[in-house]
Order: C-alpha cells, then sequence, then structure tokens
C-alpha cells in the first residue's frame, strides 16, 4: 500500500516521470546553442541577405527604368536624331509622307505634324522626289490650307525636286484639297475622289425643348453672339451669313483645284458639287493622273526605289499621356465645338 502511494505510476504499469530539469546555475551561461538552433539562425540571416539583395536589385531596375523613360521623352520632345545624321545618308531615296485619317489639328494629318515632315523631307538632299500618300475623306479647312500653303513653299525653293500624291481608299474634300498642290496624283482604280466641297453641319434641340417644357436661358452681348447655338431658335439672317462663309471657302477650294490640276481638268456642272468618283472616273476627269501605288511610283515614276519614311510619329509624351486618360477632355471639348466648325469632308 505505502509503496503505491509513493510511486502511482508504478501502480498503473508506466515508467516513473523523469526527474525535474536542475535550475540554470551561472555556470551554464556562455554554453552554445544546439545543433537545430544554430541552423535556424544561419536560415534566418541568409534569407533576410537574400531579401535586401533582391531589394537592391528591384531598386537598381526601377530607377534604370525611370531613367530611360526620361532619356526617351527628352529624345521625343526635342526630336533628337539618335541615328547621328539624317536619311541622306542612306543614299538616292523617295521621301514618303504618309496622311492618314481626318484633317484635324490632331493626328497625321495636322499641319503640325506634315509640315515638319514636309520640310525635312524635301532639304534631304538624298531624297529625290516627295510622296504624299492619303487616306483622308477629308477635315479641316484651315489645316489643309495651311498644308497647301507649305507645299507651295516648298516647291518653288526646290523646283527640281517633284511632289506626288498616292491615294489609297479614299482622297475627298480636304484630302484631295491637299492632293491638287501636288504635280501628280496617282490612285487605284476603286479609290475614292473628289468631293469638293464644304459643309457645317449640327443639331437644334429647340422642339424638343418645347415639348419637354425645357426654357433655354443664353444671356450674349452682341446680338449674334448665340450663333449656332443649338439650343436656341437660327434667324434667317444666321443662315444666310454661314452660308456666305461656306461659299466663300468652297471658292478658295475650287481655286485650289484649278491652279493645281489646270489645263488637266475637264470641268463638269456636278465637278465642284461635292460628289465623288472612283478613281478610273477620276483620271478620265483629269482630277487624276494615273494608276500606282507608293512603290510602283518609287520605283517606275521617279526611279528611286529605296522609300525613306519621314512622317512625324506621334512621341512618346503623348502615348503617356493618353494611356492615362489625359486626352479625355481636349477630346470631348473637340467634339462639342466641331460641329460649328466649317469642314472639307
Amino acid at each position: 500500500m505505502n509503496e503505491n502511494t509513493e510511486n502511482p505510476g508504478n501502480a498503473a504499469g508506466l515508467p516513473p516521470p523523469p526527474p525535474p530539469a536542475p535550475p540554470a546555475t551561472p555556470a551554464d551561461e556562455g554554453v552554445p546553442p544546439i545543433k537545430w538552433e544554430r541552423e535556424v539562425l544561419e536560415k534566418l540571416v541568409f534569407a533576410t541577405l537574400k531579401e535586401q539583395r533582391a531589394n537592391r536589385r528591384w531598386s537598381i531596375f526601377f530607377k534604370v527604368f525611370m531613367l530611360v523613360i526620361v532619356f526617351l521623352a527628352v529624345v521625343s520632345y526635342f526630336d533628337i536624331d539618335l541615328m547621328g545624321g539624317d536619311a541622306e545618308s542612306l543614299g538616292r531615296h523617295t521621301a514618303l509622307i504618309e496622311i492618314e485619317g481626318n484633317i484635324e489639328a490632331e493626328g497625321s494629318g495636322a499641319a503640325s505634324v506634315v509640315i515638319p515632315a514636309l520640310n525635312k523631307a524635301f532639304s534631304d538632299s538624298g531624297s529625290v522626289a516627295v510622296v504624299l500618300h492619303i487616306n483622308s475623306p477629308g477635315g479641316s479647312a484651315v489645316q489643309a490650307g495651311m498644308i497647301v500653303d507649305e507645299v507651295h513653299r516648298l516647291r518653288k525653293g526646290y523646283p527640281t525636286k517633284p511632289l506626288y500624291v498616292v491615294v489609297d481608299e479614299i482622297c475627298a474634300s480636304g484630302g484631295y484639297y491637299i492632293a491638287a498642290s501636288a504635280d501628280k496624283i496617282y490612285v487605284d482604280k476603286a479609290s475614292l475622289i473628289g468631293s469638293i466641297g464644304v459643309l457645317m453641319d449640327g443639331f437644334g434641340f429647340t422642339g424638343a425643348m418645347d415639348k419637354l417644357g425645357v426654357e433655354r436661358r443664353l444671356l450674349t452681348a452682341g446680338a449674334n453672339k448665340g450663333f449656332l447655338d443649338p439650343f436656341s431658335p437660327q434667324s434667317d439672317k444666321q443662315k444666310q451669313h454661314a452660308q456666305s462663309m461656306l461659299n466663300e471657302i468652297h471658292g478658295q477650294f475650287i481655286e485650289v483645284v484649278r491652279t493645281g490640276r489646270g489645263k488637266r481638268l475637264k470641268e463638269t456642272p456636278d465637278m465642284f458639287s461635292g460628289l465623288f468618283w472612283t478613281g478610273a472616273r477620276a483620271i478620265e476627269m483629269g482630277l487624276a493622273d494615273g494608276l500606282g501605288s507608293v512603290d510602283s511610283v518609287a520605283r517606275d515614276v521617279i526611279d528611286a526605289p529605296d522609300i525613306i519614311d519621314y512622317t512625324q510619329h506621334e512621341g512618346l509624351q503623348e502615348r503617356v499621356l493618353k494611356k492615362f486618360g489625359a486626352a479625355v477632355g481636349s477630346g470631348a471639348i473637340k467634339a462639342a465645338s466641331d460641329a460649328a466648325r466649317p469642314a472639307l469632308r
């Protein structure tokens, strides 16, 4: 009975519990850690070092990346030539400039884009001719007029360097306004050519506002300051004024075509009515000179099959701004104001 009471583990058939560990003594201090503790510490140290190296590498990467972005932005902004020279180093060639889409203040049809390209193409001693490759339904009369004025100036300054136009799908209205200033115009037989006219379009909501009971409150200083306001009625005087402006711009357009095409033009009553024709019919009417593509004109007409593109492409900063939506506001403003602007399209 006494044995079971003193050692209960034996009564249950279990081994006796281990004796309690002796308390730590000052003599135990300084004893090195056991093996598994050392391994854990080493792993922690190596993991920390590895993370620090990775952070440094990413930091260096992002710094280099930002430097590259800044460098490209500077190159794009100041139009720096990274090749160390112009296209003249490539020898005798045909200079190509692309005009794609609407003729407007932005894009490849903008005067601020086309005019610098024209200057580079004409001034390059290696280019023997300049080709405008146009695929445009038209657009701003102002932008087209600025390009035509520059073409006339450059043709006088470089009388031995011809300017040709090659039409893709369409060269109408403002596009043809530009094309008419060239020495010759080449088309595909199915291209659309012409639309020599001017329009000013928009909408009027006065009837809908009356039905909805909406009152337009417009205050102006000047009797015609609200001219072309879509929410106000249009008077006969304002219509006559608008028509007078369109007729004036139309007359300028006709004069550009007659001056550019000269005796080749076989005028008909419908030629300046705003109609357009196929490339094959345009050749018969004197609106174009022949069939051809950029390659065939460079090879067979200019005798310079090597083609160098002088088109001023969108820079890095513009792409970055548009990527982050900086152009949304200006696009909305432009869309709201385009209806009140005479257009060659």
